[in-house]
């Protein structure tokens, strides 16, 4: 089960992240976001990690120039596509993209883009919030979704119930934010720990049932 932990606003809980287990980082480059994060500090921590680790921008606004710098400039491998971005800007990226897809009701799916983006990433529906919002949705919606390609599920999760999440939804990864934090923008390394052994136990456990 891979494991994306979004919101990292530093280089400590990046490194406590990755020594716990974590497959991916996120680095939200939202200005309206509490867990956003320059440029510059991102790049900063990139460059102090181990290989291997794959680091996502997340944004919610940006032309073809200024994602290009994202990936080129800052270093990342992946950008996160919060929000309503031009199709020819997915089709562009589509080998870097991830598309948000916030569940508010099965109809939601119809989003899902038709276009080669590398996942869709489940967020809960929030009418404030473009994410983070620390709200569940059905996961027997997500489950459909699951089942048409690479699903990366978000939305609430914490180490109470990312196992429950898992197995009824079967995605290809996890994402978690404000569930591991001990104040916004903070991770707590103790819950990072334990979300990132509960979610990998899940992995262990499918493989050994087939």
């Amino acid at each position: 089960m891979r494991v994306k932990i979004c919101g990292i606003t530093n280089l400590n809980d990046a490194r406590a992240a990755v020594a716990f287990g974590a497959d991916a980082l996120g680095f939200i480059l939202a200005p309206e976001s509490p867990r956003c994060i320059s440029p510059e500090a991102v790049s900063s921590i990139i460059k102090q990690l181990p290989p291997f680790v794959t680091c996502v921008g997340v944004i919610t606004a940006g032309d073809e120039e200024a994602i290009h710098h994202s990936i080129h400039g800052i270093g990342l491998h992946l950008i996160q596509f919060h929000g309503d971005f031009p199709e020819k800007t997915l089709r562009r990226f589509s080998h870097r993209a991830i598309q948000v897809v916030r569940v508010k009701d099965e109809r939601s799916l119809r989003q899902l883009s038709t276009l080669p983006v590398r996942a869709h990433l489940l967020d809960s529906y929030h009418e404030k919030m473009a994410g983070g919002s620390g709200i569940t949705f059905n996961w027997q919606i997500a489950r459909k979704a699951a089942l048409r390609g690479n699903i990366i599920l978000a939305g609430g999760l914490k180490p109470e119930n990312v196992q429950e999440a898992i197995l009824q939804v079967r995605p290809y990864g996890v994402d978690v934010s404000s569930g591991v934090e001990a104040e916004k923008g903070k991770k707590d390394h103790m819950k990072l720990k334990r979300f990132i052994a509960a979610a990998k136990r899940m992995e262990s456990e499918f493989a050994a049932s087939e």
